[in-house]
């Protein structure tokens, strides 16, 4: 009997993180989820709060503790690690905020749940992931490489960072035995997106949302051992958007 396989997951409680639960969860996997919210017993998979940390990742302390916290549930492997959890502040009535009127302490609450967060968790699970020889998926966006209608400077430029935080850690976990690579969202359907967005997907190639389940389909193949030589890449999910 082969042993059950663990994923840890950021920002496991809706839209991209929620679909990514339930097609682990579908293929035997345990996920062990991590959100700023409490467990919801709404939430349909088995042993869900038993496998649930609530962790506010803006907080480099309470990130760094929460590594032992999921250390002691994993019993020395982990075969995913899933870095999604992404914040992106708005001013008021639900303004962009660009590089003119962001806040320094926001740039720093975002950067640190959009991007350090990502590197810590990786960094401090890094003995358990190369014992699974697993792998790490980054969620970036179609953000990160032109400016966005909605998306905050804060928000853009902190995914473009993911992305090249994405290639170097594909060099040094790669001796490991461990992938590290990115998948970039455009317009999916979910709780982030902003009022407008149907002017967006007039202009999509594909002129449709993207589901949350295309999204996670993508996370799992990445996880898997379909692509088991694919390390350092960065796959856009976003329906012919950046063309």
């Amino acid at each position: 009997m082969t042993e059950q396989k663990t994923i840890v997951l950021t920002g496991a409680s809706r839209g991209i993180g929620h679909a990514t639960v339930k097609r682990f969860s579908a293929e035997g996997w345990r996920v062990l989820t991590c959100s700023r919210q409490p467990f919801d017993a709404r939430c349909p998979w088995p042993g869900g709060e038993d496998n649930h940390i609530q962790l506010d990742l803006a907080d480099p302390n309470k990130t760094i503790a929460a590594i032992e916290t999921i250390k002691s549930k994993i019993n020395g492997r982990l075969d995913a690690l899933v870095n999604n959890a992404g914040i992106s502040p708005k001013g008021p009535d639900g303004a962009r905020l660009n590089t003119l009127d962001t806040d320094l302490r926001t740039w720093g609450q975002v950067f640190h749940v959009n991007f350090f967060s990502s590197v810590i968790m990786a960094r401090g699970l890094k003995d358990e992931l190369a014992a699974a020889k697993g792998s790490v998926v980054n969620v970036t966006s179609i953000a990160g490489v032109k400016v966005h209608p909605f998306a905050g400077a804060a928000y853009a430029t902190s995914k473009a960072a993911l992305a090249a935080l994405t290639r170097e850690m594909a060099h040094d976990f790669g001796p490991l035995g461990v992938r590290v690579n990115a998948i970039a969202p455009g317009e999916v359907e979910t709780a982030i997106l902003s009022p407008g967005t149907d002017k967006i997907v007039e202009k999509l190639p594909m002129q449709r949302l993207g589901q949350p389940k295309e999204v996670a389909d993508v996370i799992w193949f990445l996880c898997s051992d379909q692509s088991s030589y694919i390390s350092g890449a960065e796959i856009e999910v976003n329906g012919a958007q950046h063309v």
